[in-house]
């Protein structure tokens, strides 16, 4: 656990399960307790998107029991490290899942989130980048280009950073600015092979459904035709929630649909539907599970799947 009065908590996991527990419809299956690979693959796998030395300090951090790593908002106890190799061992799993076509869509509720993890530094909650482990997989079982789309309040710097010299995973985000981690402006677009392949969205503070969503809306169909994604891999963060203590944003349920409304239909258009979401922020028990269970039930439209049971959540 990460202390007491830690925003990033344990029952953040027990309220997103508990919103998305037995679908009415049978339209998803919930998955509580995934078999995960070998720690040791994952530790092996974890070596594309992190260095060995970083590995190893969040290891020794976890294992002193107490404090930080590289900043205050990094508290870590002994379970620290267990968690977060869970975490990533279940973007490894669902990633070769999908790649072998035993997935096709999923989301994966996980913690420590992901997306603010460095190659070689933690960073806003989050230790191992799960997302990028995920594009990594499915980019080399596939030889084909992924789409990260990121729709939490804070910008992914972990993500962009980790593919900001490829080409072969493109990273969209709409994201509250200025803010924390101080990324993510609209001229951060890639360099090298990478050049045009970032796109970011800034938004003010108190942005709300419509413009959110229309900035997603937006981004989706300047980048998807360019890439023309093999997958879909999505950040969801819900904490741009309005009163979310972390977010600064004002959207609500229905602004959270849209957005995934939006996503589907890139995957359906670009990607044979295949999409992999990861949750990311979200730091109220209100606004997490009314985002998850929105997020997780258009995914999981029998409309836009044309079957049932199709969606596993983790």
């Amino acid at each position: 656990m990460p202390g007491l009065g830690h925003p990033e908590r344990p029952e953040r996991l027990t309220t997103v399960l508990g919103a998305l527990e037995g679908a009415p419809d049978a339209s998803w299956r919930v998955v509580p307790e995934s078999v995960l690979p070998p720690q040791q693959d994952t530790l092996g796998v974890l070596k594309w998107v992190h260095d060995e030395d970083y590995i190893d300090s969040v290891r020794k951090a976890s294992a002193a029991g107490s404090g930080w790593l590289d900043s205050p908002d990094c508290a870590v106890s002994e379970g620290t490290f267990t968690a977060a190799v869970a975490a990533a061992g279940l973007a490894l799993q669902a990633g070769l899942d999908m790649a072998n076509g035993r997935l096709w869509r999923g989301f994966v509720a996980g913690r420590p989130p992901s997306h603010h993890a460095e190659r070689a530094r933690a960073r806003g909650y989050c230790f191992f980048n799960s997302v990028a482990l995920a594009a990594e997989v499915l980019v080399q079982a596939w030889n084909r280009p992924v789409l990260i789309v990121d729709f939490d309040a804070l910008h992914g710097n972990g993500t962009q950073h980790h593919f900001w010299f490829r080409g072969d995973v493109a990273y969209l985000s709409v994201h509250r600015w200025p803010g924390f981690p101080g990324t993510g402006a609209a001229d951060e677009v890639g360099e090298d092979e990478g050049f045009g392949t970032t796109r970011n969205i800034p938004l003010a503070a108190g942005s709300d459904d419509e413009v959110v969503c229309a900035a997603l809306e937006h981004g989706l169909a300047e980048i998807a035709p360019v890439v023309q994604p093999a997958a879909v891999i999505v950040s969801a963060g819900f904490d741009g929630f309005s009163d979310d203590p972390v977010g600064e944003l004002a959207l609500t349920e229905s602004g959270f649909r849209r957005m995934t409304a939006a996503i589907v239909a890139a995957a359906e258009r670009w990607s044979e539907g295949r999409i992999l979401s990861f949750l990311e922020g979200g730091f109220t028990d209100e606004g997490l599970a009314a985002g998850a269970l929105a997020h997780v039930e258009e995914l999981a439209r029998k409309e836009k799947i044309g079957t049932s049971s199709a969606l596993a959540v983790n």
